[in-house]
């Protein structure tokens, strides 16, 4: 089974990619946090900086748009076509407040005949781009008896995969995913499946292809950021070692370093970094309340090295 990573707002950007893919390797797809329209230019500078393929070397990366407008997305896309992209991702579950309400992310499945209609336009116009379309989606807003007619509507398209997160947006993280919704999905629909929601472990892992083995693939997000060796796990190599942890570390920091102006907001970055990495240290919660606490990139290295050179 392939592993993607998947787009995580403010944490998997190029930086966090590229360190990952040169200590881990083994991820099949990384995914871009979503990109979103600008009516006067294609990119922000920190979007341009994501895609550009020089900062994504050696992986293979989707561009994810976020928008319920086609004529957006057609645009967008062609853009992305000039940097050599020929797979775009449709953004269908961000659940956050901010975004539902301008109907965008999983706002747009309250209006599945919008969203046909919408699916219509970009499909039509990426095939005559020569660009494909994949989505990543929730099951619906706030009834899992949503999903069927959503289903059905993705099924009328030829999407190169269909990324089902089996939560609606009324969930956002909590609970567990509906797995009858994507048990549904695995008997309902021809389109290529890929699974996304709680892979935390190599266990999460082998049920999923053991339950679902007309799955393709299986989207990770939580479970890489706070074991960045799983799909190596998976593939029967043994933990991460202290050399790896320490190489992966010191690769982000110097990232951000070069490319995040000021030490506040680099020490920003690496302490929500150890927020997940923390947890492959038991045993050192002591140092890792000190991390969280540092007021300077000064404290922050002396304690996050006394952390990783004992491990």
């Amino acid at each position: 089974m392939n592993c993607y990573f998947a787009p995580l707002e403010g944490i998997t950007g190029y930086v966090f990619r590229s360190a990952h893919a040169d200590v881990f390797p083994g991820i099949s797809r990384y995914f871009s946090p979503f990109l979103v329209p600008h009516q006067n230019r294609a990119f922000d500078s920190r979007e341009k900086n994501d895609i550009l393929p020089e900062h994504n070397r050696n992986i293979t990366l989707i561009p994810q748009i976020l928008t319920n407008r086609s004529e957006d997305f057609l645009r967008l896309s062609a853009e992305l076509t000039r940097y050599g992209y020929r797979e775009i991702n449709l953004n269908l579950g961000c659940p956050s407040g901010t975004v539902v309400t301008r109907g965008k992310g999983a706002g747009f499945l309250t209006d599945p005949d919008g969203l046909n209609r919408f699916l219509d336009e970009v499909c039509n116009g990426l095939e005559r781009e020569r660009l494909t379309l994949s989505v990543k989606t929730r099951i619906g807003w706030e009834d899992t008896g949503e999903w069927p007619r959503l289903l059905e509507i993705f099924s009328a398209y030829p999407l190169t995969e269909l990324i089902v997160h089996p939560r609606l947006r009324s969930d956002f993280y909590k609970g567990t995913p509906h797995m009858e919704a994507y048990s549904y999905a695995a008997s309902h629909t021809q389109l290529p499946l890929c699974y996304n929601g709680d892979l935390k472990t190599t266990e999460d892992i082998r049920r999923l292809e053991q339950n679902f083995p007309g799955t393709r693939a299986a989207m990770i997000g939580r479970g890489l950021l706070e074991t960045p060796d799983l799909v190596a796990r998976l593939q029967g190599k043994p933990p991460a070692s202290a050399a790896q942890l320490q190489r992966f570390h010191d690769l982000l920091l110097e990232g951000y370093r070069e490319t995040i102006s000021g030490d506040r907001n680099v020490l920003f970055k690496m302490k929500e970094f150890w927020s997940y990495f923390g947890k492959n240290f038991p045993g050192k919660e002591k140092e890792l309340k000190k991390i969280k606490k540092a007021k300077d990139l000064r404290t922050y290295q002396e304690t996050a090295a006394s952390v990783l050179e004992t491990s």
